[in-house]
């Protein structure tokens, strides 16, 4: 487990290497093959073979012609050593440092006042999976709210869950605003976070095939009972907008059905012109035998 939790982006997997690339901002994408006069493969990382992104790459070596990494024995640290380093800062623990304890063993000493968990809601939601692309299993998306930042969506996944991240995008997803101000819903923040180890999300209904979609809307419905809590809605809905209405009344299942009432409207129709043919009928009898017509 330990093993697991220290691994950084130096030994991340190729398909997760890929989602950190594809998952850049746009104006980053563009910037960088500007820089670099050539894009990236689809499904391939722009990754240097130390695991550097171009952004760590271009800031190494800014420091490295500042003489900024160089050590006290002159010599400066390489590529793979100064990742290692960066990543150990970025993956800490706030409030925590190492210390040896007896026996020369490194231990975590708290150094700040213990800070309880706010009263925030992460709600994990399927990730965007463009139509023909496999869904990306190192990726997760959260809806949270908008005070919350990077910093907070990193340690609170470490502290509660012992989930590491690699990298962190938000963007925020403000409501339309209809006419006299008023908002439909709730603004919100949406944070994509790139995962150490694949989590698979639960299959979706459309995803599954026919015999394992029955089996799991049947459970579905045994142990929530989905359809039955949809048609009492619909019933509610239906009394409360026509509440009041004079001439309604209530319809059974069948004749709520759009075919049923396209039917049922065909057939009155249909023996509405009846009624008329058998009078224009007897009227012309009626004519041709001298009779009067009221």
């Amino acid at each position: 487990m330990q093993a697991t939790l220290r691994r950084l982006y130096s030994s991340l997997p190729d398909a997760a290497a890929v989602a950190r690339t594809t998952s850049a901002p746009r104006a980053v994408r563009l910037r960088r093959q500007q820089r670099n006069k050539e894009p990236t493969a689809p499904g391939a990382s722009d990754a240097t073979p130390e695991g550097l992104t171009p952004s760590e790459y271009a800031h190494y070596h800014r420091r490295l012609a500042t003489a900024e990494l160089m050590r006290a024995d002159g010599q400066n640290p390489t590529e793979g050593e100064w990742l290692e380093k960066l990543n150990e800062k970025r993956s800490r623990i706030r409030g925590l440092k190492k210390v040896t304890a007896e026996g020369g063993k490194r231990e975590d000493q708290v150094v700040a006042q213990k800070i309880f968990l706010p009263n925030i809601v992460f709600r994990l939601v399927r990730n965007h999976t463009p139509p023909g692309q496999p869904y990306n299993p190192y990726e997760a998306t959260f809806r949270i709210a908008q005070s919350v930042t990077k910093t907070d969506v990193r340690s609170y996944l470490s502290a509660v869950y012992g989930v590491k991240t690699t990298y962190i995008r938000t963007d925020n997803y403000l409501p339309p605003t209809l006419r006299g101000g008023r908002v439909t819903r709730k603004a919100y923040k949406r944070a994509v976070v790139g995962l150490v180890d694949p989590f698979y999300y639960p299959q979706a209904l459309e995803d599954m095939e026919t015999k394992e979609r029955e089996q799991r809307e049947n459970w579905m419905e045994e142990n929530f009972g989905i359809e039955e809590q949809n048609a009492l809605r619909k019933r509610l809905l239906l009394k409360m907008t026509r509440k009041g209405s004079g001439g309604w009344r209530w319809r059974t299942e069948v004749t709520a059905q759009r075919g049923n009432i396209l039917q049922r409207i065909a057939d009155q129709r249909a023996a509405r012109e009846t009624i008329i043919q058998e009078t224009k009928a007897r009227i012309q009898q009626a004519r041709a035998n001298g009779e009067t017509v009221v």
